[in-house]
């Protein structure tokens, strides 16, 4: 019995010992394992991380969308390239990589990354542009009216659709206006090279009479050339402008910006300008189908902020603004001014000028604003923009910050721009769909195009876009420069600051206070950058699920960021004050022309 149980126990140790063994080796199996894989992934196939792990460079997804365009056409690609296309080039905010831990270029979450991006409430706000009941089909014509537009793309565009409101209220038939080729672009574009003249006639067939040319039997009759007085309401052109139908017929009207008023307007009249501006001048088909396509092009990079960089000769020459610029720059800009006849300030202080935020922002602010704003480098962003005053040089900061600046002449083949690139209404034209269409617009000055953008954005559903508050971001780039301002703390000011200025529905703002006349007048928002409340209605429903998810928290802090808002009220009126402004002309009532 006793050797018996002695065989046992050592069997048993035997079965023990052989467990141990077996355990180690797998146990150092598994090692060796976890090791050859990491060689073979680190080392033998490096390759594999760049496909699986890495975002392609601007560079390769220009190439490879420039080798795609050219093999299926100009304005397409087929279904099975569009399925690579999109398997290829996932962005980065949508990619597989973890998303627990990891942060992306700055933001702590892909959920902090979608709020950049996020359309503020829109509060069931939908366009209403139909006139009402009593609205009558245009009555019999008093005479014609011919139009000479001044200023580039959108002043020429707000005077048209104030003087189709003009004829309408005169009742006049509209002779198709004639476009600005005199101005600082020297542009020979006609109406129907920027414009669907088909669509703006058949658009406003209720509303106006229009035709392409004045009848030759009166080519040569003696017109009434008038300057309308700015910011008039009807009453002015019933008493004083129609009453010359009884000894003319053909009213030529100088010039066309700001003849009419941006309030107390009859419900009608305002929609009727809001039918033109969004719905009847439409783009001449070539440009609205370059323009499309550039728009899919700048989506195949992902979301895109279109960045309104104002950041070019005539709009420094203009305001005076020559921060970080050389002497010599200064001096160029300021023969310019001097040399323009219409301009009427001729002497500008440039560091006033930009302490009280009327100068636009440069580009290496523009870089600080929007990394402030939580904006990752790898943000594709689409430059706006005529030529940059510095050219290559200027751009290097903000190219530093956000290496995806990408421009029309980037994006379409040099053959594709070739009827636009010597017309530059055109080409802005181009920067116009792209700014509209894009995911965030940012402007850097408060100019024509800003406005009307920034306006067509609210009337499409109040898209995004986000109005840098220059004289506030001014005061912190000081601080900062002086040492008494941190980095760290600039974001949460900036971010904080902007918070309510993302393009939410709010009604236009009105005159400010204790101004009188024609200053009264200059103080007001303008009608084409916020249509609400007349071309604006907000639907019965009470809450919109969708938005209600989104909803943007009240700050708490008002108080400590009031005097930041300094610019809330609308910028462009200390412009306006100066008498510094391109955007309206002050044009002194003139007796009537004869010719």
């Amino acid at each position: 019995m006793q050797q018996q149980r002695a065989q046992q126990c050592r069997r048993g140790k035997v079965r023990f010992r052989v467990a141990q063994i077996l355990v180690r080796l797998i146990w150092i199996s598994g090692i060796f394992t976890v090791a050859l894989g990491a060689l073979l992934s680190t080392h033998i196939f490096p390759s594999l991380n760049s496909v699986f792990c890495s975002r392609p460079s601007l560079a390769d997804l220009h190439k490879l969308h420039r080798k795609l365009h050219f093999e299926q056409g100009e304005f397409g690609v087929q279904s099975s390239t569009k399925l690579s296309w999109t398997r290829e080039l996932t962005p980065p905010h949508l990619s597989r990589r973890s998303q627990s831990s990891e942060k992306l270029d700055g933001v702590e979450t892909l959920a902090g990354y979608g709020k950049l991006w996020k359309h503020p409430p829109r509060r069931n706000f939908e366009p209403c542009v139909e006139p009402s009941e009593s609205y009558k089909a245009p009555e019999e014509s008093q005479g014609y009216l011919l139009v000479h537009t001044n200023g580039g793309l959108n002043q020429m565009r707000a005077g048209i659709c104030d003087m189709v409101a003009v004829a309408r209220i005169i009742n006049a038939t509209l002779v198709i206006p004639e476009l600005d080729k005199q101005s600082f672009w020297q542009d020979s574009s006609n109406f129907s090279d920027v414009f669907d003249e088909e669509n703006f006639i058949n658009t406003l067939a209720n509303d106006v009479r229009i035709v392409r040319k004045l009848p030759k039997e009166l080519a040569s009759v003696t017109k009434a050339v008038k300057h309308f007085r700015s910011w008039s309401g009807v009453e002015y052109y019933q008493e004083e402008i129609a009453p010359l139908w009884q000894e003319f017929s053909v009213i030529r009207a100088a010039k066309s910006d700001s003849r009419l008023a941006n309030n107390n307007l009859p419900p009608d009249i305002q929609k009727l300008r809001c039918r033109v501006h969004y719905d009847a001048l439409r783009f001449a088909p070539p440009i609205e189908a370059m323009g499309q396509l550039l728009v899919k092009r700048m989506r195949s990079y992902g979301p895109y902020i279109a960045l309104h960089l104002r950041y070019e000769k005539d709009m420094l020459a203009f305001s005076g603004c020559t921060h970080g610029l050389t002497a010599a720059d200064a001096d160029e800009l300021t023969a310019i001014r001097e040399n323009t006849p219409y301009w009427k300030v001729k002497e500008i202080n440039s560091t006033e000028q930009r302490a009280k935020g009327l100068c636009p922002l440069t580009p290496k602010e523009v870089g600080i604003f929007l990394r402030a704003l939580g904006y990752p480098p790898s943000t594709p962003i689409y430059i706006a923009a005529g030529e940059i005053y510095g050219g290559d040089a200027c751009m290097a900061e903000l190219e530093s910050q956000f290496p995806n600046l990408i421009k029309k002449e980037t994006l379409a083949s040099k053959q594709e721009l070739t009827p636009f690139v010597s017309h530059a209404t055109q080409m802005a034209a181009l920067d116009y769909i792209v700014s509209v269409e894009s995911d965030v617009f940012v402007p850097t000055y408060s100019g024509n195009m800003a406005r009307a953008v920034e306006g067509h954005r609210r009337y499409l559903g109040h898209r995004k876009t986000i109005l840098p508050d220059r004289k506030a971001l001014v005061y912190l780039f000081n601080k900062i420069d002086r040492g008494k301002l941190s980095e760290g703390k600039l974001s949460t000011i900036i971010t904080e600051i902007h918070r309510k200025r993302q393009g939410s529905p709010r009604k236009r703002k009105g005159p400010i206070s204790g101004t009188r006349g024609k200053e009264r007048f200059r103080t007001e928002e303008a009608f084409y950058t916020n249509p609400l409340p007349e071309c604006l209605c907000q639907k019965e429903s009470t809450q919109d699920i969708t938005e209600s998810v989104f909803t943007v928290t009240n700050i708490t802090s008002g108080k400590r960021l009031q005097d930041w808002n300094t610019e809330n009220t609308f910028n462009q009126t200390s412009l306006n004050s100066t008498g510094v402004s391109g955007d309206v002309n002050i044009v002194t009532r003139e007796p009537t022309i004869l010719l």
